[in-house]
């Protein structure tokens, strides 16, 4: 099979396709002929060697896939022929980048039927990192007032509308070229992070979720008893430490393989209350023009690989 791998760190250019052996499904295991996977932000801090989750190369990066069964070991929840999607293995590696992935069948769900493959792959690992903190650390509620940094980018825009499904009011930062976008998937307000500090005009949030560090920040804005949803400052013990000094709750998250949770976002997005939004395909072969895209950090939704 084809599959993308780096043998050492550094810019897009180490990325290289190979030929590589087949994986072969262990019991409980499915697997998926990728028709699609996506290229998401930790991707790209991997590959440079920024973020050293996966060690040492030679390693494939990659984990949000959408694909078809075409081999299910004993016990696998899934068989020949159903078409699946997730974000197997994270943050262990997954080799996503590929057109054969072998991976847990329990860490996948059933696609949405209502998207093809490419808009499917755009959803776990963004949509699940929105979920696991807006409603499974947070739940979300109806009438909260809830802030999302980066509402037009990929954890954003799936952010934006998982709290206007759950019946919150949601405010949206994001710049006043994506005002239309934000506001199209249901934000109530946008703040246009270029003119306008945040911190001036938003008061008594509920919750706010934060993927750009700025913790202390962001916590300036809460209610007594709101909630905090940090992103890339999940472990940091001192701003924990403050923000419960403050009388509010944190919740850092570090996004996790959950097919209970996909299957839920799959249901909003056959019921049309969820969209995800695909700014540009490449295929596989030029992984890296879609990290120069990714890296420079100004995408709409999200990037999608093609695997024919």
């Amino acid at each position: 099979m084809r599959a993308v791998v780096q043998k050492s760190f550094g810019g897009p250019e180490v990325l290289e396709v190979v030929e590589a052996e087949r994986p072969k499904p262990l019991s409980g295991e499915v697997l998926v002929r990728v028709r699609a996977s996506a290229v998401n932000p930790v991707d790209v801090a991997v590959r440079a060697g920024a973020f050293p989750l996966l060690g040492e190369p030679p390693f494939g990066v990659g984990w949000d896939i959408s694909g078809v069964v075409e081999e299910a070991g004993p016990g696998a929840r899934f068989k020949v022929g159903d078409e699946v999607y997730g974000m197997p293995f994270f943050p262990r590696a997954a080799t996503g980048y590929a057109e054969y992935v072998a991976a847990p069948s329990r860490q996948l769900a059933r696609k949405p039927a209502s998207v093809d493959h490419v808009h499917a792959a755009a959803i776990p690992l963004a949509a699940l990192t929105a979920w696991q903190g807006l409603v499974q650390a947070a739940d979300v509620q109806a009438g909260d007032r809830v802030l999302i940094q980066r509402a037009a980018g990929g954890v954003g825009h799936f952010a934006v509308q998982i709290a206007k499904a759950r019946g919150a009011h949601v405010i949206a930062v994001a710049s006043e070229g994506r005002r239309d976008f934000v506001r199209g998937l249901g934000a109530d307000e946008v703040v246009d992070y270029r003119t306008t500090d945040f911190t001036d005009v938003v008061t008594d949030a509920d919750i706010v979720l934060d993927s750009t560090a700025q913790g202390d920040r962001s916590l300036g804005v809460l209610r007594p008893g709101g909630t905090l949803i940090s992103v890339l400052e999940h472990g940091d013990a001192a701003l924990i430490e403050r923000v419960e000094a403050a009388g509010r709750r944190f919740a850092g998250i570090s996004v996790e393989p959950d097919y209970a949770a996909l299957e839920a976002i799959a249901e909003l997005v056959d019921a049309g209350r969820i969209r995800p939004y695909v700014e540009e395909t490449f295929p596989l072969a030029e992984a890296g023009k879609a990290h120069e895209l990714v890296a420079a950090g100004h995408v709409q939704g999200k990037i999608v690989l093609t695997v024919e």
